[in-house]
């Protein structure tokens, strides 16, 4: 008897893992013969083709603005700064004082060459009128040549002495003139490297500053695209900071292509604008040729988060697809340049 019941306990637990995979399986339940169900229909009244338009391309080309004219100030002399009327960002008119060196020393070497000049003027005047005499005295017979020589060369040596004073005060003038520096330019002040006090030499850098009124875009074009432009030709500029687009005529193709991007120095004129700074970034659009461009409107597109969707009608209903966008293109059209392919049906967004 018991094993008989050993032998009825695994069966019955066999027996019932059984039932249980075969109601799993569904052998106790009514089947459904498989089929398909018919598409969804979708309503394409309202659908936009996608439409494939051949148009002028341009190639963005990262850029630079600066300054055509800018200067940068410092001393030709060796001297204190005593005052410096300006300050970053002022403007300035050409020939305004900017900064003031010391010149205490230099004005007495302007007197003392003033009075080196009328020590030589008074020795000189008494030299001719010996020179007056030596000459009627010659003439008499009652001078030897060698005296009236004498005369002569020490009226001549007093001329150059004279001479070299003059010389002299002249430079001693200009040093004075250069203790006060002058804008060489109409502009504005970039920075100042200097405050009073300080020792400024000769060429060290004092103040810096640039004309506004002659702002130009700078960029490195590649060569393919650089060929093709030539002066005078006017390019579109983004300045994605100060939120403007402007027409820039190119002023210079530098002839020599840098070895390393293999790609030419551009600079473009740009108009006067008093928000742009020299060091801003821009955008220079270069023309690229043609090419396709598939548009769509720009109603259909719906932002998700970051992402650009659209819905498309397909056989098997509407399918919603991810795109990447260009520019505008007119018209309430905008460029798609991923995600759609020509002559596909665009709906409106599901309100």
């Amino acid at each position: 008897m018991t094993k008989l019941r050993g032998l009825l306990m695994p069966l019955a637990a066999l027996l019932v893992l059984l039932i249980l995979v075969a109601v799993m399986a569904g052998y106790f339940s009514q089947k459904i013969s498989p089929s398909l169900e018919p598409a969804p229909t979708v309503d394409i009244s309202r659908a936009v083709a996608v439409i494939d338009v051949s148009a002028p391309f341009t190639e963005s080309v990262p850029a630079s603005i600066e300054a055509k004219e800018t200067t940068i100030i410092s001393s030709r002399l060796l001297a204190r700064i005593t005052g410096i009327s300006v300050r970053s960002g002022d403007l300035v008119e050409q020939g305004q004082l900017l900064l003031q060196l010391e010149k205490t020393d230099l004005l007495a070497r302007s007197q003392q060459a003033r009075e080196q000049i009328l020590s030589v003027e008074a020795r000189l005047t008494e030299a001719r009128k010996s020179l007056e005499r030596a000459e009627e005295l010659h003439k008499r017979g009652l001078i030897a040549n060698a005296d009236r020589d004498a005369a002569r060369a020490n009226a001549a040596a007093l001329e150059a002495d004279l001479g070299s004073a003059r010389q002299a005060l002249a430079e001693a003038e200009i040093s004075v003139e250069y203790t006060d520096i002058r804008s060489p330019i109409a502009g504005r002040i970039v920075d100042r490297f200097a405050e009073p006090g300080d020792t400024a030499s000769p060429g060290q850098k004092l103040l810096s500053l640039y004309n506004p009124f002659t702002l130009r875009v700078e960029a490195w074009v590649r060569e393919q695209l650089a060929l093709s432009l030539t002066a005078g030709q006017v390019l579109d500029v983004e300045v994605p900071a100060a939120q403007r687009a402007l027409a820039a005529r190119v002023e210079e193709i530098v002839p020599a292509a840098d070895p390393g991007s293999r790609s030419f120095l551009v600079r473009a004129i740009l108009p006067q604008n008093h928000i742009l700074l020299p060091g801003m970034y821009a955008r220079l659009q270069v023309p690229a040729g043609e090419r396709a461009r598939l548009l769509i409107p720009a109603d259909r597109i719906a932002r998700v988060g970051q992402l650009d969707v659209v819905w498309v009608a397909r056989d098997t209903g509407v399918e919603r697809r991810f795109v990447r966008l260009g520019a505008p293109a007119g018209n309430g059209l905008i460029e798609v340049i991923s995600g759609l392919q020509v002559g596909e049906l665009v709906l409106p967004p599901p309100g």
